[in-house]
């Protein structure tokens, strides 16, 4: 096995600039939270940002390995040296990236990394999702530079650099990816949490290799099994590397219900998917969550809830977010995150974005796929949301689904509202945004109908507030009514489950977010505004609703 990485995160020299303003230097940036945000200690929004830091080997690392820097996402534009040296260069705020830093190295001591990081936040022409230079109603706080976790890594010359995973009721499907020198043979072992081997495959690295699991243990929200994978990189003669992974067995598809309805199907079962609209803010972090343990804190809070989905919205969180998805057994729509928009524009379609924008927006798009594709919790891909820098939806959509096949696509989540293009009758999922709604969403053109969103029932809790005026769909009055009012939405939405063949439900929202007040749950988590009791046994009973017979595959 490897020696452990080492983090890079904590105390960097920090110096910024913004347009023509003033040039800040000497002060010092708690990595990873963005300038914005006050875990940061700079609270500001820059644009232009130098990062510096030296650091060192760790003395037990082996001579012979090479050394790996890893950063899990810098907004916008990086560029990174070592001693001096360009190592980096990488466009996209949502995306990971990694250099071999080996040959800049120096022979023993310090080591220096200067990381220069541009964001012209949503004025220029980078997916940005919900951050605005200027925030106000739906729009955010951005988050700009380094943002994710930065790290070293020691590797041998030649090693596993990535796994692609597959998975379905019968096995896996796993490609193994060499970096360095000398890798061409890989072995995938598959084998119960501490328990025995239970299946085996070898072959050549780049190339998929099927593993069949026999009696195989499916996962899902229920019952979130994952199998511990161990794969070794190898040549005729020795084992060059070896790493450990995990995956889970299950597949997503639509079936039609006894009615001829198309409903979405987990592991052949229809399973209505019941979630929160999740924004991924945090007040002390921004974009970054103060903790692992503030990541999973969301995700726990949302399966005590009753519900069993939770839906990324326009925003890709680390991979540890991913992990505990997979681990505690929920369930994820991933949106894309949007080019720039302009809210306040009246109701349409909005002018085509540039051609650069474009560009961007499609090449993050395949690298978040690519990037997010091995994570069991993932079930639906959503590349557009109620028309935010839309453009050729139809062709976007089949790429998308071509390229993953095992998965659902949302074309344009709010197809029916807002800055959408005519519905496009691609994907496999028609979805309607209607607050506070539920929608009713009526279709016969093959797809499954879903609320994608709706809710937004709003109130304030005194001391728990961002600073200004509060926002929400409906304020209500105290806890009481926002109870009851909750409760009220879900049996609605449980008739049009039975009555229309709703396949799932988004509530907006997981959190309150600065200004906007409809979250289940207070800015801080410190407060959980409705009756949870009352809450989790609508959602059970909503879920148990779309838990109909199945009629065949559509």
């Amino acid at each position: 096995m490897r020696p452990r990485w080492h983090s890079l995160n904590g105390p960097w020299e920090y110096t910024s600039r913004t347009g023509d303003g003033p040039v800040w230097r000497d002060e010092s940036i708690l990595v990873p939270f963005p300038p914005e945000s006050p875990l940061s200690g700079i609270s500001r929004t820059d644009e232009h940002m130098w990062y510096r830091r030296t650091f060192e080997i760790p003395a037990d690392w082996p001579s012979r390995h090479r050394v790996l820097l890893h950063f899990g996402a810098v907004d916008q534009v990086a560029r990174v040296w070592i001693n001096h040296q360009l190592v980096a260069e990488h466009e996209g705020g949502y995306t990971s990236f990694h250099a071999d830093i080996t040959d800049v190295l120096r022979a023993g001591g310090e080591q220096e990394i200067l990381v220069h990081a541009v964001d012209s936040g949503n004025s220029g022409a980078f997916p940005v999702g919900k951050q605005a230079r200027k925030p106000e109603g739906i729009l955010y706080t951005g988050s700009s530079g380094i943002w994710q976790p930065v790290w070293i890594e020691p590797v041998p010359s030649a090693y596993v650099e990535a796994l692609t995973i597959g998975s379905d009721q019968r096995g896996l499907d796993v490609t193994v990816r060499a970096g360095g020198h000398g890798g061409e043979r890989a072995e995938v072992t598959v084998t119960e949490p501490g328990g025995p081997v239970v299946a085996r495959v070898s072959g050549r690295t780049g190339e998929r290799l099927r593993i069949d699991v026999p009696e195989p243990h499916l996962w899902d929200p229920d019952d979130p099994h994952l199998y511990d994978l161990t794969v070794r990189l190898s040549t005729a003669k020795d084992t060059l590397d070896e790493v450990t992974s995990y995956a889970g067995l299950r597949s997503v598809e639509l079936v039609t219900d006894e009615r001829g309805r198309p409903r979405i199907a987990l592991n052949g079962r229809i399973t209505f998917q019941h979630g929160l609209l999740d924004q991924g803010y945090w007040p002390d972090g921004c974009y970054t969550a103060p903790t692992d343990e503030a990541l999973r804190f969301d995700l726990e809070r949302t399966k005590s809830l009753g519900f069993n989905t939770v839906r990324k919205h326009v925003k890709v969180e680390p991979a540890r977010w991913y992990y505990w998805a997979d681990r505690l057994g929920l369930l994820v729509w991933q949106d894309m995150p949007s080019l720039p928009v302009v809210l306040d524009n009246p109701p349409g379609p909005q002018a085509r974005p540039v051609a650069k924008a474009r560009s961007r927006f499609e090449t993050e798009l395949a690298a978040m796929i690519e990037q997010l594709r091995g994570f069991t919790s993932i079930v639906v891909w959503v590349p557009f949301n109620e028309g935010w820098g839309e453009f050729e939806t139809a062709r976007v959509a089949k790429e998308v689904k071509a390229s993953d096949p095992g998965r659902l696509v949302v074309a344009d989540s709010g197809v029916n509202c807002c800055h959408s293009h005519p519905d496009s009758g691609e994907g496999d999922l028609y979805d309607d945004h209607t607050y506070v709604g539920p929608g009713r969403p009526l279709l016969k053109d093959g797809r499954a109908t879903v609320a994608g969103e709706y809710g937004g029932l709003g109130l304030v809790v005194d001391g728990h507030v961002w600073p200004g005026e509060p926002l929400a769909y409906e304020l209500t009055a105290d806890r009481e009514e926002l109870t009851r009012r909750y409760a009220e939405l879900s049996e609605d939405l449980e008739s049009v489950v039975r009555d229309l063949g709703l396949s799932a439900a988004i509530y907006t929202q997981t959190t309150d977010v600065e200004n906007e007040v409809n979250g289940l749950l207070s800015y801080d988590r410190r407060v959980v505004k409705a009756d949870p009791r009352v809450v989790a046994e609508r959602n059970r009973a909503v879920i148990a609703a779309g838990a109909v017979e199945r009629g065949s595959a559509s």
